[in-house]
């Protein structure tokens, strides 16, 4: 744990929210509890003592190392210091002839004090928790089991949307005709689905949290989870206030839909063949957003989750239990259901992959999307995904319609001699309007023709 490379590239690589550096010559700081408490309730990591911030290795007077040692055991086992005690491991090594004290600290599986305050870690430092919410949420990160499995037995089959029971036998037919679900009545497919529990720690029984976030009428969910609400807003030209707002309170099942047609009403849908398949490559990307966004919220938290859409970029937010901090890659995806039962109904309905392959259908799908782009997945307490839907600059660069370019490009796609007055008898644009986009196209080098006006035809360059 204390191999001597090992420490020097920890050193090399500098702070984080995993190691923390702290001069110690002649005695041990009081800020290393903070660092420590903090440790223990995020993810862990090392305390080195005797190496200053800029990384320069100054060392600990050999004369005061048992000194700070005992210190330091004594403090971990002083419930007035560090509540619960911990016993941490230790050890001194020496480095370019300097003595330094290594301290491991791992998670640990309760949430602790350092003199009756929580500690918590980012990658910035340590920092207290001053409110009650961010200290339940630590409460809930250090819980067993998971949130969606609460029981509320007072929840009967009338808190339930009836019609969305006949839409998930509808949905699940489209992925398998056999799927036992679609002979089951409405009673039996929560209970295959895990949706009504026995909670062995109460006794009690009954229908769960998921079961109303999946199922529940507006008034059952406010009474399971009464900060429920989810924010989907355009905010391309006011970006202080917005250009378009849904507040949606309704349970998952029908928000999953209206999330993507608000996100579709307000981005270009792209031409893509697979082999010679035509895919709405939008759809592809915006589902799997959407699903990552309701599945693995943290539905306890009051944290408000929102999907917004800037002028070129999506971006969704929403409260989680990190399993990693920082950037999220195909390359160290560590798949982890944050509501295993949501998720799982969700893949019976054909709307979420399997644990890591919706990741890597983005990362493989974005680039197309928009030429070379790559979502942006940052997790933390706060998970945020950014997908890309315009070029960057694109709009300071000309101020084109999206939506009515897209659906000119759409039809010069299928025939590439239509003419501006055909296309205008086809859409609801005027011809006035079709001609000022077609000249947009041209000048921004989306288009060009070849031949006539008369005879020739549009080819698509991008």
């Amino acid at each position: 744990m204390f191999d001597t490379e090992k420490i020097k590239s920890i050193i090399a690589q500098g702070e984080s929210i995993s190691v923390e550096f702290k001069a110690a010559r002649e005695e041990l700081p009081r800020n290393v509890y903070e660092t420590i408490c903090a440790f223990l309730n995020r993810k862990g990591g090392y305390i080195l003592l005797g190496v200053k911030d800029n990384r320069n290795i100054e060392g600990v007077n050999e004369d005061t190392i048992q000194k700070q040692l005992k210190a330091l055991a004594d403090d971990m086992n002083n419930p007035q210091v560090i509540s619960p005690t911990f016993y941490l491991e230790t050890e001194v090594l020496e480095i370019d002839g300097k003595k330094i004290i290594c301290i491991y600290v791992p998670e640990s599986s309760q949430p602790h004090t350092y003199k009756g305050n929580y500690y918590d870690r980012k990658e910035e430092g340590d920092f207290k928790l001053t409110t009650r919410s961010v200290i339940t949420n630590l409460y809930i990160r250090k819980q067993d089991g998971y949130t969606e499995d609460r029981v509320f037995p007072y929840m009967k089959m009338d808190d339930f949307v009836k019609e969305d029971f006949d839409f998930v036998r509808k949905r699940v037919a489209i992925e398998n005709i056999n799927h036992p679900w679609i002979s089951m009545n409405n009673e039996e497919i929560l209970r295959s689905a895990k949706l009504y529990l026995h909670d062995e720690r109460t006794g009690e029984q009954g229908y769960t949290m998921a079961a109303a976030l999946l199922f529940g009428n507006e008034s059952t969910i406010k009474s399971v989870c009464g900060h429920y609400k989810i924010d989907a807003l355009c905010r391309k030209e006011n970006v202080d206030r917005y250009d378009d707002r849904e507040v949606i309170t309704c349970n998952l099942i029908e928000a999953y839909s209206r999330l993507l047609a608000f996100i579709n009403k307000h981005t270009p849908d792209r031409f893509y063949l697979d082999g010679y398949q035509r895919l709405s490559i939008r759809e592809l990307i915006f589902r799997e957003m959407v699903a990552n966004f309701l599945v693995h919220r943290e539905y306890s938290n009051p944290y408000p989750a929102r999907i917004t859409i800037y002028k070129e970029t999506v971006v969704s937010e929403n409260w989680t239990i990190p399993q990693t901090i920082g950037m999220i890659t195909p390359e160290n995806v560590v798949p982890y259901p944050k509501n295993p039962t949501i998720s799982d109904f969700f893949r019976q309905l054909g709307w979420v992959e399997d644990l890591g392959s919706g990741i890597r259908n983005m990362f493989k799908y974005a680039p197309i999307y928009v030429n070379g782009a790559v979502p942006v997945m940052e997790e933390g307490d706060v998970f945020k995904l950014t997908v890309r839907y315009e070029k960057e600059g694109a709009y300071s660069r000309y101020s084109i319609n999206i939506k009515r370019a897209d659906e000119i490009l759409e039809l010069i796609h299928e025939n590439p001699k239509i003419t501006a007055t055909e296309i205008a008898d086809i859409t609801s644009m005027s011809l006035r309007t079709v001609r000022r986009v077609f000249s947009e196209l041209t000048n921004t080098g989306k288009i060009k023709r070849k031949g006539s006006d008369k005879d020739g035809e549009w080819i698509i360059i991008e």
